[in-house]
């Protein structure tokens, strides 16, 4: 097959920062471990498939190693290929996936998604969580994808190195790790997940479905402007609407082509 191929920055509007992303458009989709395979070539945190589905589409989502049930920035770069290349007048599309349906809307400053909210419950800090951070966390929390662990500042997340041998053991696939914001920014994040075969993911969609119901609870509000303090970093909107988490964001296209697989 010859397939259209588009890498985007995603969660940014300016290149070489916030979460690349490939999208891959198909007529149908191939088997899994060729589709496994072509995302360990683009080699990036994950790799959108898009198939039409009459007015909407399917995707699906995979990162060098697994495929995941919901990916927030490869589902912000797929809405930008629907909106901007494939069909330019429109201004909504709803993705089909494992995390049930999706849409997306687009407004004048990026596009804006709604996702299923992921309230975490409080645990005790598990050991092996401490010890994987190197720091004790203020509080930890969990849901049945990650571990939430609350640290003192931004500062001290932006300084985290944890042990990414250790993290890829804990029985959640990936960690979130927060603090209270600065400047304008309510909350900051940073998104561990070795697991799934990203040591680091730089802006992750995901994480802030946990996070907004997490802060809102902290904070006593709904709506959140918050960074992920990765190293190329990214701002995302957040608001808590009922059961739901709307994250907004742009992207950037980087890179057009066909693919031969």
């Amino acid at each position: 097959m010859n397939v259209p191929i588009y890498q985007l920055d995603a969660f940014t509007d300016r290149r070489f920062s916030g979460n690349p992303a490939a999208v891959m458009v198909l007529d149908e989709y191939a088997d899994d471990d060729a589709l496994q395979m072509i995302a360990a070539e683009n080699n990036l945190a994950e790799t959108a498939f898009l198939v039409a589905d009459g007015a909407d589409y399917r995707l699906r989502w995979f990162t060098p190693t697994v495929e995941v049930p919901l990916c927030g920035h490869a589902t912000l770069a797929s809405a930008a290929v629907v909106m901007e290349r494939l069909a330019p007048q429109r201004r909504q599309v709803v993705f089909h996936s494992a995390s049930g349906p999706l849409s997306v809307e687009r407004t004048d400053t990026g596009y804006v998604m709604n996702f299923p909210a992921r309230p975490s419950e409080p645990v005790s800090p598990p050991s092996a969580l401490v010890d994987a951070l190197g720091v004790c966390p203020l509080e930890v929390a969990a849901d049945q994808f990650n571990y939430l662990a609350l640290l003192e500042s931004a500062d001290q997340v932006r300084r985290l190195e944890p042990d990414q041998a250790a993290v890829v053991k804990l029985d959640r696939a990936g960690l979130i790790v927060t603090a209270p914001g600065y400047a304008d920014y309510d909350f900051v994040s940073r998104y561990f997940a070795p697991a799934k075969g990203i040591p680091e993911d730089p802006v992750t969609g995901g994480a802030h479905c946990a996070l907004a119901p997490y802060w809102a609870k902290r904070l006593n509000k709904t709506a959140f402007r918050a960074f992920q303090a990765s190293r190329r970093g990214g701002t995302i909107l957040c608001r808590l609407v009922g059961n739901r988490v709307e994250l907004e964001g742009n992207c950037v296209f980087y890179l057009e082509g066909r693919a031969e697989i």
